[in-house]
């Protein structure tokens, strides 16, 4: 599964602090669940699976699947709930289940550390709280499939490209005025920004700009062409089309169906 086809949107985050016991042994969720473990143990079961988690665990469970539990030690954990953006995400059902084990401890900290951080739900905050939650899947998958337990490795440079990407993400920017100031080429660009954050920079601009779109449909009547301004896009007939691509529906339809 590609990450940036397959974009999520969180709808719930707790953070849970030396709980020692859970209110209900099972339970069942209206959308995707994960528990996010930085301290303590508890049993699961979520189907087929079952086992005990703790540190660098991440147990999921989807919709409508009867998710059991049980305390084995004070538990300090992230109860995340979100939503995938594309009706292809049930293609992956089985894979995204049970526990994923994530071997980059010192980045999971990193990870938990922001998450603890970030208070409220406005645009930005809720943005970067998906960023997190996004950063844990992808490092689980990079782990899965190279096989190795190395730590993934930032370039700080790569950190700078990031960083002027976020602060220009709603301006007329291009991926060759990112490499040019960073004196590369944008192949070069292109190729250390997927080593350092597992995907390009034109696929992390775009999370940005989507997500800005997103809430525009969702809380405002402003038409398309001002938000496709409103968020780095030229026009809305172009960004009606890397929307309906990037999340798999036509905007005035995720309007219709997200509206509040």
């Amino acid at each position: 599964m590609a990450f940036h086809e397959m974009p999520m949107k969180l709808i719930s985050h707790v953070y849970w602090h030396q709980k020692t016991a859970f209110m209900l042994d099972v339970d069942q969720y209206s959308s995707w669940t994960i528990f996010a473990v930085e301290e303590g143990r508890f049993e699961y079961k979520i189907g087929e699976h079952e086992g005990d988690a703790g540190f660098g665990d991440l147990v999921i469970c989807p919709p409508r699947i009867p998710f059991g539990r049980k305390t084995r030690e004070p538990l300090s954990f992230h109860f995340l709930q979100f939503v995938w953006l594309s009706e292809r995400s049930s293609e992956y059902e089985g894979d995204w289940q049970g526990k994923l084990t994530i071997q980059d401890r010192e980045r999971l900290a990193s990870d938990y550390r922001y998450l603890r951080q970030l208070q409220g739900w406005d645009e930005e905050i809720t943005l970067h709280k998906q960023h997190m939650v996004m950063d844990l899947l992808r490092i689980f998958r990079i782990e899965q499939s190279s096989q190795e337990k190395a730590l993934i490795e930032t370039d700080e440079l790569m950190e700078h490209a990031r960083k002027f990407i976020m602060d220009h993400a709603y301006d007329s920017l291009s991926m060759l005025d990112v490499a040019e100031r960073l004196g590369l080429s944008a192949v070069q660009l292109t190729r250390k920004f997927r080593k350092a954050f597992a995907q390009t920079p034109s696929e992390f601009l775009n999370e940005i700009r989507l997500a800005r779109a997103r809430h525009l449909l969702e809380g405002s009547t402003l038409t398309l062409d001002a938000i496709a301004a409103k968020c780095g896009y030229e026009n809305g007939f172009y960004l009606s089309r890397v929307f309906t691509q990037k999340i798999g529906m036509a905007p005035s339809v995720y309007r219709s169906r997200h509206r509040v």
